[in-house]
């Protein structure tokens, strides 16, 4: 079983790495178009604080949580508005105040977790690990269309592991989510570390290779494969980074190809 604590301390600074880029903003700052049309920078950390709170629930009160879950399956789509639209009532210290607030509340409540439960979610029940890997994978993902706003580079760090982790746990759900079969074959994923260690997953003749930046802006669909220099060898390596999604909910529309330059070599 993984231990949860270093899990959580890699999500701590995954928090403090964007919220170093977004509390200097001003309202000019916070109003800047991202790359998820509609959403500004401000609407991003409003997501992000809504479903750390969510994620509190989910953790805390499962059974309130379970009651919220078939609120929301009556309307779906008021549910996915409400995870911005208490943000855009708060200028951009509010939001912030409720952001750090609000992740601060999920970390001390997964701090208290059973590391052997299975904590309720929008997709698949998870264990506690899984679970606060998905937080930082949002995390991550989130901040990558934050740091694309605003024009700028981050400097990733081995912590990212835990985003590589659950992004090749997600691949039977890339699938599911659309409806379609998952293959039994397997496909085997061989990274780049940003330190320069490998990091490897599966086995198989069919493959993906690359840096472990490449496949997880693939996998949480802030890159369109064709945009990294991702390596896949086979029909369902490619098949599955064309439809690669790491996070819950319906199936995401991605980007599109040359949307932006490759990323790494």
């Amino acid at each position: 079983m993984p231990d949860l604590q270093p899990i959580l301390n890699d999500l701590q600074e995954e928090h403090r790495a964007l919220d170093a880029f977004v509390s200097p903003l001003d309202d000019t700052g916070w109003a800047r178009a991202t790359p998820a049309e509609g959403w500004s920078i401000k609407d991003q950390i409003g997501h992000l604080a809504f479903f750390d709170e969510q994620a509190t629930m989910a953790i805390a009160d499962p059974e309130a949580f379970a009651n919220d879950l078939r609120e929301i399956a009556k309307d779906v789509g008021s549910f996915m508005d409400r995870s911005v639209s208490r943000g855009r009532e708060l200028d951009g210290e509010g939001v912030i105040d409720w952001w750090r607030s609000a992740r601060s509340e999920m970390v001390a409540a997964a701090r208290r977790a059973d590391p052997s439960t299975r904590i309720a979610w929008y997709g698949p029940p998870m264990s506690p690990a899984s679970f606060v890997s998905a937080r930082q994978m949002e995390t991550w993902a989130h901040g990558q269309d934050v740091v694309d706003a605003l024009g700028v580079a981050r400097t990733d760090t081995d912590r990212l592991r835990n985003v590589a982790h659950i992004c090749v746990l997600s691949r039977p759900h890339s699938y599911a989510n659309r409806g379609l079969p998952v293959p039994d074959d397997p496909v085997r994923v061989d990274l780049v570390s940003p330190s320069g260690d490998t990091w490897a997953w599966g086995e198989g003749a069919e493959m993906i290779e690359g840096t472990a930046v490449d496949f997880c802006l693939v996998v949480t669909q802030r890159r369109h494969p064709d945009d990294t220099n991702l390596r896949m060898e086979g029909p369902h390596a490619r098949e599955w980074m064309s439809i690669a999604q790491a996070f819950a909910g319906p199936p995401g529309p991605g980007r599109k190809a040359g949307q932006f330059i490759k990323t790494s070599s």
